[in-house]
């Protein structure tokens, strides 16, 4: 815990921390987007993914990510991303060290069926028949914590055998006492799936919270 009650993951080196800072520093550009599967970036650099439920800050933490302001878009609107979209980290600047994949966001309510269905088959053959993709941080709303329709995915990836890690946002929303209990819960959660990380991060992409965290969470991910 910090002093002020905020949980902190100390799972990180202070050299972690720095080589994940400068790498974000370097060139990160948008690759392209994959409505289906035929329009897959070749697999020949790792890729980390970003899941999460509609509206649950997705876009925004891509952004405090990378320190772009607008390098993934930001909508009110649920369900506005329904391809897979890829970011090259260039690393070196010479060729890319490995892809951001923005995954559609889920739990949109209003979306037509067909939509609903699209968007499962595309995630569940992305995430079985891609072997380049080492881990899917599957972001949780502070303020809610997991829900059924999180649930959902992650069973999916518990049953794809794709390794994933918790990831916390909006913690700037709760309070200190609220946040440390909703990690608690998502902890206890994370503990019970074959597939999840045991280490739950939280973020704030306003506050910058947990962002050279994050950053060290991907590049730990891609070994």
């Amino acid at each position: 815990m910090s002093e002020d009650g905020t949980p902190l993951d100390e799972g990180f080196t202070p050299e972690l921390i720095e080589a994940a800072r400068r790498t974000f520093a370097g060139p990160v550009a948008f690759l392209k987007s994959a409505p289906s599967l035929k329009f897959l970036p070749d697999p020949d650099v790792p890729e980390v993914a970003f899941a999460g439920r509609s509206n649950v800050g997705k876009s925004s933490l891509l952004n405090a990510l990378t320190g772009r302001n607008a390098l993934a878009r930001t909508s009110n609107t649920p369900g506005r991303t329904q391809e897979l979209n890829f970011f090259d980290v260039a690393g070196n600047g010479e060729a890319p060290a490995f892809r951001l994949v923005d995954m559609p966001g889920y739990g949109f309510a209003k979306a037509p069926k067909d939509v609903v269905r699209t968007w499962r088959y595309l995630v569940n053959d992305y995430l079985r028949g891609r072997d380049v993709l080492k881990r899917v941080l599957v972001l949780i709303d502070s303020r809610h914590g997991i829900k059924d329709v999180d649930r959902e995915i992650l069973g999916m990836l518990d049953k794809a055998a794709v390794s994933y890690r918790l990831i916390l946002t909006k913690a700037d929303k709760v309070k200190a006492t609220d946040l440390a209990d909703v990690m608690a819960r998502t902890a206890e959660d994370a503990r019970k799936r074959p597939a999840a990380h045991p280490d739950i991060l939280a973020t704030s992409s306003e506050g910058g919270l947990g962002i050279p965290e994050l950053r060290a969470a991907v590049l730990e991910a891609i070994g």
